[in-house]
């Protein structure tokens, strides 16, 4: 067990705030966060060391990976409650909204679907970078899995496999690899990766992850988030048939009983395909 995994148990035991749910739920999280502050750079942290470098860090990490805003709000709430043990309550917002959450919502107004602009993509210079943007835009990957991605792990025959530790939440899942051009991309990914990952041999991850958000910024790209929606609209159209809602395809309450049950067949596969654990998050990516 890593020193800080082990301090804040010992701290979770010591200070018994709320029901037996509530603690198991903030050790739990603790635990998770420990784990994530370690695959992050920060590999000997002390309970009494958080700082708020750590906490943009996650939270940095959390809005890459998507996760829901309630999930948000509890490890924000049990961030709070880690700094507050160590006299350190204001290193973490009181206010949610200073990390720009909103409200639990998974039903968009508009597409945020976004494809790759070559012009922009020419702008970037590291070449990693490049071609961890092109596996976002082909695979749907989020921002580690595409850096973090080793080619001699993930390809397969026809589906490439992300490693747990690559992920949100640790979930291993295989994304299917359905045309040439996808091949073409992973040819080129292995040529450039050779043994290890899209992570050049003299920088670490977090070196990357900084240089892939420097460079991505000044390229003018915005939002790269939006290929794993536009991702997310192309899956749809492919298993359906028509497109998704917010890409201007009809709304599910105009589909009869035999589209719907392809709808929802096409949601949960795409699901899957995104490495979430339920159907509802696709309205966020399809609309409804």
């Amino acid at each position: 067990m890593k020193d800080l995994n082990y301090q804040l148990m010992k701290l979770c035991k010591a200070n018994r705030d709320g029901s037996y749910s509530t603690q198991a739920t903030r050790s739990r999280i603790l635990d998770l966060t420990a784990n994530q502050l370690h695959e992050l750079g920060y590999k000997h942290m002390q309970a009494r060391s958080l700082k708020p470098k750590h906490v943009d860090a996650l939270v940095s990490r959390w809005k890459d990976q998507s996760i829901s805003v309630g999930t948000f709000k509890n490890r924000l709430s049990a961030l709070r409650w880690w700094a507050n043990k160590v006299g350190k309550a204001d290193i973490v917002a009181r206010d949610n909204k200073a990390y720009d959450i909103g409200n639990r919502r998974y039903v968009g107004d508009e597409s945020k679907a976004k494809l790759l602009d070559d012009k922009q993509l020419e702008k970037i210079a590291d070449e990693h970078v490049r071609l961890s943007l092109r596996l976002q835009s082909a695979f749907g990957l989020r921002r580690e899995e595409a850096i973090k991605f080793s080619p001699s792990y993930a390809i397969k025959d026809d589906h490439i496999k992300l490693k747990a530790s690559w992920t949100k939440g640790g979930r291993m899942r295989t994304v299917p690899i359905r045309n040439d051009e996808q091949r073409r991309l992973l040819d080129d990914v292995r040529k450039l990766a050779k043994g290890g990952a899209l992570i050049p041999p003299e920088r670490n991850y977090v070196e990357q992850r900084n240089r892939y958000d420097r460079q991505v910024r000044d390229a003018g790209i915005k939002n790269p988030h939006g290929l794993r929606h536009a991702y997310a609209q192309v899956r749809y159209e492919e298993l359906t048939g028509w497109k998704a809602a917010l890409a201007g395809g009809p709304v599910s309450n105009s589909l009869n009983s035999e589209q719907r049950a392809l709808d929802e067949k096409a949601r949960a596969v795409i699901s899957r395909e995104l490495g979430h654990d339920r159907t509802s998050i696709t309205q966020t990516y399809l609309g409804k």
